[in-house]
C-alpha cells in the first residue's frame, strides 16, 4: 500500500515537512498555522499491526438494528460520505416526528428491534414484531420537490421523505399507531452537515467527516478489550453492539482503551482513517440490542461515568473516525495504527 496516498498533501517528507515548518514558523504565527495545517493529516510512513476485525455493523436506518447480512466475506465500500454495501449505505434512512425532529431509540427502544434485509441493490425489506414485512424501494420514493427540513443534534439539513406508506409502517412498528413518525432519506452525494457543535474543538476533524445521519462522524470502532474490561465491572456484561460500532476490533494483545492514544487507523490494505474524538456515551448504551429492554439500573453508564469521564460531560468509549483514504473493509481484516 502507498501510504501517502495520491493527493500532494500527503507527498511531503519528513525532511521536507521539518524544513518547511522552520522556515515558516521564522516568519510568524499565521505561517505556522499554515504549516500546522498541511502537516496535520500526512499519514504515517510505518504502520503497527494491533489486531483484526471481529465484527462489521451496518446501519441503514439511524437507532434501528444493523442490516442482517449472512454472506460470508462481505466487503464493504468506505468513501467520505459513509460505508456502503452494494449501492445500501449505512444510516441514510431516519426517523422523525410530526414536528420532522429527529426520533432515537433513546426514547423509543423498540427502534433497536427493527430489522432490515437487502433483496436487491435499491431495495430494502424492514421486519418487526407482530407487523407484516415492509419493502423500500429507494428509486420509488415520493422525490424531490418534497422536501423536509429536519436536524441532527442541532444541525440543520433539508431531507427527502420516503412516502405515506412508509411512515404509516413506522409509526405502527414504534408508536402502535397509525401515524405520527416519517421515514427520511438523505439524498446528497457527498457530506453536507456541518460538524457537530460539540466536536468543533477537537483539531483533526473536517466537515465531511459528518457523514450521513451519524451522530458525529461516518465511522466508529469500538475496542473488543475495552468492552470486555467494562464487562469485568458489571453484574449483568453487555454486548458491544449496545455501542453500535462500526467496526468491531479483536485485539492481537489483549489491551483496553489503547485506542484512546491512536491517531491513525488503517484497516486492510486501502482504508485509512485519522481518529477525530472520543466517542461519548448517552442512555443509549443501557438498551439491551437483542431485547429492547433498558436497565433499570443505568448500566452500562453508570459504571462508565465512574472511570471514564475525563473532560467530558459524559463518559467515552469507542472512537470517532473520517476517512483519508477510500477502500474496501471486511471481517476478518488486519488492523493497523501509526507506528511512531
Amino acid at each position: 500500500m502507498a501510504t501517502g496516498g495520491n493527493n500532494s498533501t500527503f507527498d511531503l517528507g519528513p525532511k521536507t515537512l521539518a524544513a518547511v515548518g522552520v522556515g515558516l514558523v521564522a516568519v510568524g504565527g499565521a505561517s505556522y498555522l499554515l504549516y500546522r495545517h498541511l502537516t496535520r493529516d500526512v499519514m504515517p510512513q510505518k504502520w503497527r499491526r494491533v489486531g483484526t476485525v471481529e465484527r462489521i455493523h451496518f446501519f441503514p436506518v439511524k437507532s434501528c438494528a444493523p442490516m442482517d447480512i449472512s454472506k460470508p466475506g462481505v466487503e464493504y465500500d468506505c468513501d467520505v460520505l459513509s460505508m456502503s454495501f452494494e449501492g445500501i449505505r449505512d444510516r441514510t434512512l431516519m426517523v422523525v416526528n410530526e414536528k420532522n425532529e429527529m426520533i432515537t431509540a433513546r426514547v423509543y427502544p423498540l427502534m433497536t428491534q427493527i430489522k432490515s434485509k437487502k433483496v436487491s441493490p435499491s431495495k430494502l425489506v424492514f421486519s418487526a414484531q407482530d407487523m407484516p414485512d415492509l419493502e423500500l424501494d429507494f428509486e420509488k420514493l415520493d422525490g424531490p420537490g418534497k422536501d423536509v427540513k429536519t436536524s441532527v443534534w442541532g444541525v440543520s439539513i433539508d431531507v427527502m421523505p420516503c412516502g405515506d406508506r412508509i411512515n404509516t409502517w413506522f409509526s405502527q412498528a414504534i408508536l402502535k399507531k397509525e401515524s405520527g413518525l416519517k421515514l427520511v432519506h438523505y439524498p446528497y452525494p457527498k457530506p453536507v452537515r456541518c460538524t457537530n457543535p460539540r466536536l468543533k474543538s477537537m483539531p483533526f476533524i473536517r466537515q465531511e467527516d459528518s457523514g450521513t445521519f451519524n451522530d458525529a462522524t461516518s465511522f466508529m470502532l469500538m475496542n473488543l478489550s475495552s468492552v470486555a474490561d467494562l464487562n469485568t465491572r458489571l453484574k449483568n456484561p453487555v454486548d458491544a453492539l449496545q455501542f453500535r460500532g462500526n467496526f468491531e476490533l479483536k485485539m492481537d494483545v489483549d489491551e483496553p482503551y489503547a485506542e484512546d492514544n491512536w491517531q491513525w487507523v488503517r484497516i486492510g490494505e486501502d482504508a485509512v482513517f485519522r481518529t477525530v474524538a472520543p466517542c461519548t456515551r448517552c442512555i443509549f448504551t443501557n438498551i439491551n440490542a437483542k431485547t429492547a429492554e433498558r436497565s433499570s439500573e443505568g448500566e452500562p453508564l453508570k459504571t462508565l461515568r465512574s472511570y471514564r469521564l475525563f473532560n467530558y460531560s459524559s463518559p467515552a468509549l469507542g472512537v470517532h473516525m473520517g476517512l483519508r483514504l477510500p477502500g474496501k473493509v471486511k471481517a476478518n481484516d488486519v488492523v493497523y495504527v501509526e507506528d511512531k
